[in-house]
């Protein structure tokens, strides 16, 4: 099983940016998917986005699109979150997963049940 670690979080005022990395061990196949789920406190996991590893699928989720991107760094086996235009309302824990059950289609990729390795999150707070 892949072990991930994040990292990057922190406490940011509203309307500025935070980068996430999720780093992997072990090998990533192309047909797999990586994403990042949040979870605020009293709320449920909420997904955010999510890619395949090849590269040719991106999705996000409706909160954040247009201020949030995904991106992948195969040097480092890791996946990065930019997060910019960051609001108050983006508070939260930030937890990266992955999929290795092969080539999920854009439409799988915001449920939680694909997702079968997780790791402990890295917290996010947006306050002035």
């Amino acid at each position: 099983q892949v072990h991930l670690v994040e990292s990057g979080g922190g406490l940011v005022q509203p309307g500025g940016s935070l980068r996430l990395s999720c780093a992997a061990s072990g090998r990533i196949e192309s047909n797999y998917a990586m994403a990042w789920f949040r979870q605020a406190p009293g709320k449920e996991r909420e997904f955010v986005a999510a890619f395949s590893w090849s590269g040719i699928r991106f999705v996000y989720g409706d909160s954040v699109r247009g201020r949030f991107t995904i991106s992948r760094d195969r040097a480092k086996n890791a996946g990065n979150l930019q997060m910019n235009s960051l609001e108050p309302e983006d508070t939260a824990v930030y937890i990266c997963a992955l999929s290795t059950r092969g080539n999920p289609i854009s439409s799988t990729l915001p449920r939680i049940d694909i997702y079968d390795s997780w790791g402990q999150g890295t917290r996010v707070t947006v306050s002035s």
